[in-house]
């Protein structure tokens, strides 16, 4: 059973409601076959009043997995919940996509105390942390090892894609909140004070130091990505010299093939490989004919979400 990465909105939720001391519970995809529309490790809180943050399904199994959830509550004891096209409760629940799901529903009680505490401190400190869902026990707790079996689900907090923005263009005022609702963190890096404002850019971090100089500030690693949108070689060259440097998990370049053959020839004179500059997808973004600022910005998205789930 391969390790799966842990929901981190819900996670910040069950942070919040376990501070308030609110009960609730924890669902979690722990297996699937065939069709399915949420992956192993898809998580759902369940309030005891009812209100729900997340997802196990589509939509076809919530409803009934709420239902079982008071039921797991008032008991304190876990249970999984199976689910498939075969099954008299699937057609009940709607599930006729044709696949089959089971989901491990776990009380605030069966949880290890300070759990949500860490795993909100890893996150915040951009930290891998590791839990595991125990079956036979019907508890979630810390691991450290993984160790994985039919009895356990391994799970693993990674930070949330960092997303280094060079330039405060009208592209940029898409892409940003677009990145965000995708799970992305943003950084926005732009020397020119007068573009790169908080009217302009709410909500984000905005760094008007030289980008060579924004970035330096940084332990860049492989959940870092950068985009580069100012057709300036004095502020996009000196960033691009500072992420061909560092593990980044993707490196992308606006501007035309012309453009972007220009800038390799700059690069290279400054001594960057071939070999490197093959790592700078240029032009950005996936070609799906835009034309717009908002187009663009949902091309440069797509081309990040491949990149960071490695699709190919």
């Amino acid at each position: 059973m391969r390790v799966s990465d842990i929901d981190i909105d819900v996670i910040n939720t069950a942070h919040i409601w376990d501070k308030e001391k609110r009960d609730f519970s924890l669902a979690v995809v722990v297996k699937t076959w065939g069709s399915s529309p949420r992956q192993v490790g898809s998580m759902m809180l369940i309030r005891d009043d009812g209100h729900i943050v997340g997802s196990v399904s589509g939509g076809c199994v919530e409803g009934s997995v709420i239902f079982s959830a008071k039921k797991i509550l008032a008991e304190s004891s876990a249970e999984i919940l199976n689910f498939g096209v075969a099954d008299q409760d699937a057609w009940s629940v709607g599930l006729s996509c044709g696949g089959k799901i089971s989901v491990f529903v776990c009380p605030r009680k069966k949880i290890q105390a300070s759990l949500f505490e860490k795993l909100n401190s890893a996150n915040v400190n951009r930290e891998i942390f590791q839990i595991e869902c125990d079956f036979r026990r019907g508890e979630i707790f810390e691991n450290k090892s993984l160790n994985s079996n039919e009895d356990c689900l391994p799970l693993k907090l990674i930070p949330k894609p960092r997303l280094f923005i060079v330039g405060a263009v009208h592209i940029t005022q898409y892409l940003i909140p677009m990145a965000k609702e995708a799970g992305f963190e943003a950084v926005l890096i732009d020397p020119r004070s007068h573009f790169a404002t908080s009217e302009r850019f709410p909500n984000i971090e905005i760094m008007n130091d030289w980008p060579d100089d924004a970035l330096k500030k940084f332990r860049l690693n492989e959940n870092d990505c950068l985009v580069t949108l100012t057709h300036d070689p004095k502020i996009d060259d000196p960033a691009l010299l500072i992420a061909l440097s560092s593990p980044l998990f993707s490196i992308s370049c606006l501007g035309s093939k012309k453009t972007h053959a220009s800038r390799k020839a700059r690069l290279q004179k400054q001594g960057i490989s071939e070999e490197q500059l093959s790592r700078i997808n240029g032009p950005a973004g996936i070609d799906i004919n835009a034309k717009n600022p908002a187009e663009i910005a949902v091309s440069i998205l797509a081309e990040l979400i491949k990149d960071w789930r490695g699709e190919t």
